[in-house]
């Protein structure tokens, strides 16, 4: 059956009530039926059963302010125009089972009082259904929207259901979720936005993909809340979770900035069985397929464990209870540039170690300013406000070294407390006794924390040792004990006085392989602080007492890196 525009229009006239205008259609089945030119059905109301089914609009067709009080089927309907549902109301259930729809489709500001069903429907446009408010169940089952679906502003008062979809770019903003809500297997080409978004009972998002940015940005999670998702960017910027949280994220970059966690939280890097979207390889050392936080600035950090999460480009200023952070499972951070660096002339090597962003950050403004070509009289650069101070990294580096010795991994809060070091250390000026402490004790055994810097010493500091005895401490012979004593004239008892010559100092054949053993025998002894008992002369004695107090510091801090290495 073929119903052209002149048709219909010539039906709607003979249908119109001339007293208020209203047209109303009862039973109504146009199953099957070919539209032609543009369909005028705005504002009419059907009192009952309405079925489009297996229909073709070849152009627009415009249901304006239509109300469906029955059920209403647009099952394999085919719509080549534009769709206007624009303030329609359903007040019984409305089935889209497999509809077509090739250009867009407009749904703003409709009413749906019963359940709606867009099962296996396809949108090769725009789906429009921003401000509508959809009272029970509502299924897009399997759909494809090759287009952006628009469902900002919008109410739902049941569960609705997004399984198995196929999407362009969604926006679901400041919309209201009073019941469950499900994007299970579905897969977001583009960007997919919650920004505002309100969810009242407990959700279960995903396993999904998306292939651009998943915003939960000023997200209201009034219950707990369960999110699957591989994605390049997922942003939770102020979010609010008054339930307990578990976001499994792979490949994203993942951004808490001021988000606030009422009940533990977890962010770990498993989701099961969902495609890697396109374009999301990290680069880098450490797992691509991990999610990389950026930011935990005003984050509650006493809620969250973090399992499985590339740090590395992680900003921890400015979050809170830093110090209560739980991290588990195989967790990065950055590391300092690999080989050696001029400074000021003198060749330097980095410590590889574990460093945080803001650390990284501030090093290469220090870089900046220092290669600037400025007057010897002018002020430094002030730094960026973007970029904390030496005293704020140290502090940040303190909470988490405490938060690695409550759990009881003290390996893991040797390089935290060797950047907590570093920046004291840089946060002084050379005209405080305790920049020179600090720089004495980095220069010798890198904080306690680096046991070949310390050996290096003790082996340097025993072979000046062992030459300055050979070369002046150790006597030229060994000096040999005299006996003197008076006979009385008279005879009788004598007295005899037992004295050792002193030591003279070396003038010939200092280095010889047995004043090397000598020399060695007395360097080793002073390692262990002992005493060799051998015969030195006065320059010996005082090398010997400079020996003793230094070489076992040194073999301390040796001792003292391996244990924090090894504790348990």
């Amino acid at each position: 059956m073929e119903i052209d525009a002149s048709l219909f229009a010539r039906l709607r006239t003979s249908l119109t009530d001339a007293s208020d205008g209203s047209v109303r259609f009862g039973r109504a089945s146009f199953g099957s039926a070919r539209f032609t030119g543009r369909q005028n059905f705005a504002r009419i109301t059907f009192t009952d059963f309405a079925s489009f089914s297996r229909a073709t609009f070849t152009e627009n067709v415009d249901l304006s302010g239509a109300e469906f009080e029955g059920t209403v089927k647009f099952t394999e309907t085919r719509f080549d125009g534009q769709a206007l549902f624009e303030g329609a109301v359903f007040n019984g259930k409305a089935e889209f089972a497999g509809a077509d729809f090739r250009s867009a489709a407009v749904f703003r500001l409709c009413r749906f009082a019963s359940s709606l069903r867009f099962a296996d429907a396809t949108f090769s446009r725009h789906a429009y259904f921003s401000n509508a408010t959809f009272d029970r169940e509502v299924t897009f089952d399997r759909s494809r929207i090759h287009g952006s679906l628009f469902v900002d502003s919008a109410e739902f008062a049941d569960e609705v259901e997004f399984t198995r979809m196929t999407i362009g770019e969604a926006a679901l903003a400041k919309s209201r979720f009073a019941r469950g809500v499900r994007f299970d297997r579905s897969n977001v080409h583009g960007n997919l936005s919650f920004d505002g978004a309100t969810f009242q009972n407990h959700i279960h998002l995903g396993p999904l993909a998306c292939g651009g940015e998943i915003n939960f940005s000023y997200c209201n999670f009034l219950s707990t809340s369960l999110i699957d998702a591989t994605a390049k960017h997922i942003k939770c910027l102020h979010a609010k979770f008054e339930g307990a949280l578990t976001l499994r994220i792979r490949y994203a970059t993942l951004a808490l900035d001021h988000a606030a966690l009422m009940q533990p939280s977890t962010v770990t890097s498993n989701v099961a069985d969902v495609p890697r979207p396109p374009g999301t390889e990290l680069a880098g050392e450490g797992d691509p397929t991990a999610v990389s936080i950026t930011s935990l600035d005003g984050v509650d950090a006493s809620m969250l464990l973090l399992s499985s999460v590339d740090l590395a480009a992680c900003k921890f200023s400015g979050s809170h209870h830093l110090d209560q952070l739980r991290l588990e499972g195989r967790w990065r951070l950055s590391v300092p540039p690999s080989g050696f660096r001029l400074r000021r002339g003198v060749p330097q090597r980095w410590t590889k170690r574990q460093v945080i962003i803001e650390e990284r950050q501030w090093r290469r403004w220090n870089l900046q300013a220092e290669s600037s070509s400025q007057p010897s009289n002018s002020a430094i650069p002030v730094l960026p406000d973007l970029i904390p101070g030496p005293a704020v990294i140290a502090t940040t580096y303190r909470h988490l070294r405490t938060s690695r010795e409550d759990a009881k991994d003290e390996p893991g809060a040797a390089d935290f407390y060797y950047g907590e070091m570093e920046m004291r250390r840089h946060s002084k000026g050379w005209h405080t006794a305790e920049r020179w402490l600090l720089q004495l004790y980095w220069l010798l055994s890198g904080y306690g924390l680096r046991a070949s810097r310390a050996l290096g010493w003790l082996v340097l500091a025993m072979m000046t040792t062992i030459l300055l005895l050979m070369g002046f401490g150790l006597p030229q012979g060994s000096p040999k004990q005299e006996a003197t004593g008076t006979m009385p004239p008279s005879g009788g008892k004598v007295t005899f006085e037992i004295d050792k010559q002193n030591p003279q100092n070396p003038t010939q054949d200092r280095f010889t392989t047995k004043r090397f053993e000598k020399a060695l025998s007395v360097t080793l002894n002073s390692v262990v602080f002992r005493s060799s008992g051998q015969d030195l002369t006065t320059a010996g004695g005082y090398v010997e007492m400079v020996s003793r107090f230094s070489e076992p510091v040194l073999l301390g801090l040796a001792a003292l890196a391996i244990r924090g290495r090894v504790k348990r």
